[in-house]
């Protein structure tokens, strides 16, 4: 596939693959399923599977009325992970933030998946060179992260360093087609591009909170007033949850060692008490009667 025609087509002949159906697995489902074609959705989890499924079909339509020539797709959960690539054109990885469960699912899927598939990590810190010691064929394998579609849908694509050449170009043409805004790193870089600033900001964010500084919905409202957004940070955390905010902060504190211990130490403090955010109710916010906590 190394013009953007092939690609197009096995999109439209082929069936994708999202393995994972949780917050952003869901997502990429329902984007990739915005042009016609057949997207696979699975996950060992079968309630997280439904609940994908049903979030994805919900928001389809609408996502469909948004684009130029946008026709509705057919996602389904598939039944084992075996059903879920058989025949695959483009597989996603979409698990929690550990480098070993991704580099595991990689060397199966270099065993099993269709010999020609491509197959892409959403990690949103790790680069997919990090996870391809059991990939036989690396020139098939690239980072594309999205971050959280329908509503951001910016894309970044990043080489394993042996990504074959104009794989990254054909994809980002074929991200377009589905009303998505891909950006290609032109090197390896651990958070890649806008992951890399936002982690600093988060970060820094969390350290005003666990200092006592700020409340987080103080730190969230003076920020969306001065950066124009409509949405703080610790908002935003809530909405990713806040197991994988700490997994991508124990992987950015693992590569660089210098990187300060209180934001982590608030994140298990929460995750201990079960407020992962929007997911369990509560986070930074809670999100069953509406008053914010602190």
């Amino acid at each position: 596939m190394s013009r953007t025609s092939d690609v197009m087509k096995s999109a439209l002949t082929r069936p994708a693959a999202v393995i994972g159906a949780g917050t952003l697995g869901r997502r990429i489902a329902l984007m990739l399923a915005a042009k016609g074609g057949e997207v696979r959705l699975f996950d060992t989890n079968r309630t997280a599977a439904e609940a994908g499924l049903a979030y994805a079909r919900d928001a389809l339509p609408g996502v469909v009325a948004s684009l130029e020539g946008g026709k509705q797709g057919h996602i389904v959960i598939a039944p084992s992970f075996e059903a879920a690539i058989d025949k695959a054109w483009l597989v996603v990885e979409a698990l929690p933030e550990k480098c070993d469960l991704k580099t595991a699912l990689f060397g199966r899927l270099s065993r099993e998946a269709p010999d020609d598939a491509i197959l892409a990590t959403n990690s949103s810190s790790y680069p997919s060179s990090t996870m391809v010691s059991e990939v036989e064929d690396r020139s098939r394998v690239l980072n594309m992260h999205f971050m959280m579609p329908p509503e951001q849908r910016a894309v970044e694509l990043m080489s394993c360093g042996s990504t074959r050449p104009g794989l990254l170009d054909d994809l980002a043409a074929f991200l377009k087609g589905l009303g998505l805004s891909p950006y290609i790193a032109r090197k390896e870089s651990i958070g890649f591009i806008e992951n890399r600033i936002w982690a600093a900001i988060k970060r820094e964010a969390l350290c005003v909170a666990a200092e006592g500084v700020a409340t987080p919905d103080v730190i969230d409202r003076i920020y969306c007033e001065t950066q124009k957004t409509p949405m703080g940070p610790f908002r935003a955390m809530d909405r990713v949850g806040l197991d994988i905010v700490l997994q991508i902060e124990e992987h950015y504190a693992s590569a660089y060692g210098n990187l300060p211990e209180e934001p982590r130490q608030l994140l298990k403090k929460m995750i201990a008490e079960n407020r992962l955010g929007l997911k369990t109710g509560r986070g930074f916010y809670d999100y069953t009667s509406g008053e914010q906590t602190s």
